[in-house]
């Protein structure tokens, strides 16, 4: 599917000047070749089990990060990242062109967001040599975006909701979790002030549109009773009206 959307993408000139950032679950030298063989540019995170070669043999990412640390604390730099949001935030990264099998010569970036390099590092992969750590660090936050759009469609809009196992009905389960999230983006509603939203600085949040959209569908249902309530039906006959059995 991600092949298949690339190709979609760079058929119709869409965003020409754009590069591609993406997750190590999508990684194939098929979808690598078709990046490159469109001009493009293209940033990987890459699973820490991965083999590169380093010092003549294969050894898992993970492992060569965490005898750096140990062994040449000094490798990793600070760099000053300007990331999709405009913000700039700090990373210590070490940066070497390695080899990987299938994929050839590749620059790796190994990204700490803690100086003391305590946390758990991010893996990073481009097909470009030429490129600072720094270009791939701020090239991959604008994979952040659709992060958020993952999370959010597996939380609220349903994504892993659908049992269905044939390719077509997932399409069509995935175009309508999309759909719910355009419809939850255009839903207005106030800003909270209260404590539990004090995180969004007086932003409208996803949670807010939703509970907008419950308010007004529960508003309609009781619309709807007040009048069978009126003519004096019971709970039962009313419940009978609104969901009949």
């Amino acid at each position: 599917m991600a092949v298949d959307r690339v190709r979609q993408i760079e058929a119709e000139g869409q965003f020409p000047q754009a590069n591609y950032a993406f997750d190590n679950g999508v990684l194939t030298r098929d979808l690598t070749r078709l990046m490159e063989g469109a001009g493009k540019h293209w940033v990987s995170e890459l699973e820490g089990t991965r083999l590169i070669q380093w010092q003549g043999q294969g050894q898992a990412v993970r492992v060569v990060a965490a005898r750096l640390r140990t062994e040449h604390r000094e490798a990793f730099r600070p760099v000053t990242v300007r990331l999709r949001n405009g913000k700039t935030k700090t990373f210590w990264a070490f940066t070497k062109v390695v080899r990987l099998k299938k994929y050839g010569r590749k620059r790796l970036v190994i990204a700490h967001e803690e100086e003391t390099l305590q946390d758990d590092p991010r893996f990073l992969l481009t097909e470009a040599p030429h490129w600072e750590s720094g270009r791939v660090i701020e090239t991959w936050s604008y994979r952040w975006g659709c992060e958020i759009f993952h999370e959010f469609g597996k939380q609220v809009t349903g994504f892993e909701s659908s049992q269905v196992r044939n390719e077509e009905p997932v399409k069509r389960h995935f175009r309508l979790s999309c759909v719910a999230q355009s419809l939850l983006q255009q839903v207005t509603a106030p800003a909270s002030k209260s404590e539990k939203f004090e995180f969004a600085k007086g932003q409208i949040t996803f949670g807010q549109r939703r509970r907008a959209v419950t308010r007004e569908i529960f508003g309609a249902l009781l619309q709807r009773a007040q009048p069978l309530f009126a003519q004096g039906q019971s709970c039962k006959e009313v419940w009978e009206a609104l969901m009949p059995t």
